[in-house]
């Protein structure tokens, strides 16, 4: 891959997380963080509402069920590493409900999975 054609990649994926932090903040959400990386994985977003604290992985693509499938065991194993991590840097009096949700980004409106998944710790 081109380092041009990466440059474009990484725009479009920012862009796609902005469309998604946006789709959120509108269904009553609260950013905490974005971008939050670990040297296990990555969390494109961290919100919250209520007390239930929500890690999101944001993919783009044109099908929105690619888009779905494109979240691998693999790269789940990672974010459920770095939400560990981050959760961890809580303090004990900060109890939370803890969900995995995938955006769905497309051509169209984007897709919220609410609990696409649930790791083992």
């Amino acid at each position: 891959m081109t380092a041009e054609r990466r440059r474009r990649a990484f725009l479009a994926g920012r862009r796609a997380e902005t469309l998604a932090l946006w789709f959120l903040r509108c269904k009553g959400y609260r950013l905490v963080q974005r971008g939050y990386k670990t040297p296990m994985g990555e969390i494109d977003l961290i919100v919250k509402r209520g007390r239930t604290l929500v890690f999101v992985e944001v993919k783009r693509r044109d099908d929105l069920a690619m888009a779905v499938l494109a979240v691998t065991p693999q790269q789940r194993r990672r974010i459920a590493a770095a939400a560990e991590s981050f959760l961890g840097r809580m303090s004990e009096r900060q109890r939370f409900d803890v969900r995995f949700d995938i955006v769905a980004v497309g051509a169209g409106m984007p897709k919220h999975i609410q609990d696409a998944w649930r790791p083992g710790f």
